[in-house]
């Protein structure tokens, strides 16, 4: 189902502790990689998931290939990938132990959302910046 209203995000935000973030660069100034570093500093774990970066670490920690390789379960999983590639990371979602599909700001795919309704997932966000929500709902003095 798809999320959509505040007291549902604030929830899953809320309820989190553990965020794999698909395609977190390990380029500072990308988009990914300030948004994974503000999460890290409200607490949240931070695992990036990037197969052209798995010899490096970002931000601390340890650089996995794929959603599928995660050795844990995550309770989000961030998507930085363009929407033509989201229902590629869904069906790998599919495979790890992950709660939540998130996709950034601007990205959406109705083949993703139907792969993993059909698959039972309960909560779906498309086309939200985890940052910005974060800072609306739970730390408004981040802002």
């Amino acid at each position: 189902m798809l999320v959509r209203d505040s007291a549902g995000l604030k929830k899953i935000l809320e309820e989190s502790k553990t965020i794999a973030v698909v395609g977190l660069s390990p380029r500072e100034e990308a988009t990914s990689h300030r948004v994974a570093r503000y999460l890290q500093d409200q607490g949240y774990r931070i695992v990036p998931v990037n197969p052209r970066a798995v010899d490096q670490k970002i931000l601390r920690e340890q650089v996995y290939p794929s959603l599928e390789s995660l050795p844990f379960p995550v309770d989000i999983v961030d998507v930085f990938r363009r929407s033509e590639f989201l229902p590629a990371v869904a069906a790998d979602f599919l495979q790890a132990e992950a709660k939540v599909f998130w996709a950034q700001q601007g990205l959406f795919s109705q083949e993703a959302l139907d792969l993993l309704t059909q698959a039972g997932i309960q909560e779906i966000v498309m086309d939200r910046c985890i940052k910005v929500d974060h800072q609306l709902l739970v730390d408004p003095h981040a802002i």
